[in-house]
């Protein structure tokens, strides 16, 4: 959805908001696997964490972007509804990790 939605941003925007918003989307999954991917619950609770920030990260990106016109809230409420789905699925994680290491 990022992908799609940054395609119409403007031109000057590819290598700052555009990039910065396509490398959150790609941050979000890729630590949750490389965390998981870790030998410790300590690792994989920090890489679930570099996630949630990179999750909060694109959903300022977005409400930058109808702050700024560049998409209405309407173009995006269907990703800020995702990542609210995302951020609790993360957080429901981080809590069983925390209950079972402790």
């Amino acid at each position: 959805m990022t992908y799609s939605l940054t395609k119409n941003l403007p031109k000057e925007e590819l290598f700052s908001l555009t990039n910065q918003m396509r490398r959150a989307a790609v941050s979000i999954p890729s630590n949750i696997a490389e965390g998981y991917g870790r030998n410790s619950a300590k690792e994989y609770l920090q890489f679930l964490a570099i996630a949630k920030g990179s999750l909060c990260e694109l959903e300022t990106q977005f409400l930058l972007c109808v702050h700024i016109n560049y998409m209405t809230e309407q173009e995006i409420q269907p990703i800020l509804d995702l990542l609210t789905e995302i951020g609790k699925m993360l957080m429901s994680i981080m809590k069983k990790i925390k209950n079972t290491a402790a």
